[in-house]
């Protein structure tokens, strides 16, 4: 998909959901439509399955997984640790507090990535800057981590290696068997390591 017509579908609803607000809860857009898209074109905003489920699997404080999805699906399934916070939710004032920080990363997610990216533009307009989408959302989550497409033998390594993480992943996650393609006979293959994100600096003073 084009990146224009990407940004088209996820403004239109967004200025949709900026009318229903009411004048006082808003604030100055932070970022002009040239620059929304220069993010959305950057990807930085994505957080990639793999590494989603590492800083679960290591209980990584800094992430705060945030599910945009309406309460009865949230109820039915969400990632390990989540919150719950609706879309239509996200500007309540209980809220700030949780999306105006710089302590965790906030990565949100829905069942693809549109309402996701919605939540992601509103908070980032808004000028919180620690905010993040789940790449593909739980879509693509049940893909790579759930039921990963096993690799050919004669796969490079890297590949190999990236299929027994997930399959490693999906295990601990309570997700799939664990087929081992590395010949290690692990039934639980070892999970190696992701490049880490900068941790984000606790802010100083107060009490």
């Amino acid at each position: 998909m084009k990146p224009r017509h990407f940004l088209a579908i996820i403004i239109i609803p967004l200025g949709l959901i900026m009318a229903a607000i009411p004048q006082n809860t808003t604030h100055p857009y932070k970022l002009t439509p040239a620059e929304l898209l220069e993010h959305v074109n950057s990807g930085m905003q994505y957080f990639t399955p793999d590494e989603t489920a590492d800083m679960i699997i290591n209980k990584d404080p800094s992430l705060l997984l945030i599910d945009v999805r309406g309460e009865d699906e949230y109820e039915k399934f969400h990632l390990p640790g989540a919150i719950n916070i609706p879309l239509s939710a996200l500007l309540d004032e209980q809220w700030k507090d949780y999306l105006n920080q710089d302590i965790r990363f906030n990565v949100f997610y829905s069942n693809s990535t549109v309402n996701a990216n919605q939540a992601w533009m509103l908070t980032r307009q808004l000028g919180y800057e620690n905010n993040y989408v789940l790449q593909g959302g739980l879509n693509y989550w049940v893909e790579t981590i759930v039921n990963p497409t096993p690799p050919e033998s004669t796969s490079p390594n890297e590949e190999i290696a990236k299929y027994d993480f997930r399959k490693g992943a999906g295990m601990a996650l309570g997700g799939g068997g664990a087929v081992s393609l590395s010949g290690s006979g692990q039934t639980a293959p070892a999970l190696p390591k992701i490049a880490p994100r900068p941790k984000k600096k606790r802010t100083e003073g107060g009490c």
